[in-house]
């Protein structure tokens, strides 16, 4: 058995006597990334979306949901808004014309702070 995998099996057992904190604390990271992913898709957005859609900013909203083990996110542009369904349009493009791809980095900028919260969790719940 390599050191890694001696680690790995203690990082699961020390996971398994903490669960609730766990779950607990993968739901506060994930809600903390869905907010800063929709904050930073939010504001390429006003940059990019220009005054036809100068509302579709505002749609890009997200939702937040506990599973097993923590929570998973849903977020962008909210279809019952205001030009949210202008989303796909905006963020992916036409044939005419290319997409923004506004979210894709907002979501790029938010993946080394959120590995890094999950990697801090793990390292707390695996001394306690």
């Amino acid at each position: 058995m390599t050191a890694d995998t001696r680690e790995l099996r203690q990082l699961a057992r020390a996971l398994e006597r903490n669960l609730v904190e766990a779950e607990a604390g993968m739901t506060a990271i994930v809600t903390r990334g869905a907010l800063n992913v929709k904050t930073d898709w939010r504001k390429s957005a006003e940059r990019t979306a220009g005054r036809h859609a100068r509302l579709y900013p505002r749609s890009i909203s997200y939702d937040v949901v506990p599973i097993p083990g923590g929570a998973q996110a849903e977020i962008g542009p909210d279809k019952t808004r205001v030009q949210g369904p202008l989303g796909n349009i905006l963020e992916y493009g036409t044939s005419r014309q290319a997409g923004h791809n506004d979210g894709g980095r907002a979501l790029l900028a938010e993946a080394p702070r959120f590995a890094a919260a999950v990697t801090a969790l793990t390292a707390r719940l695996g001394r306690l």
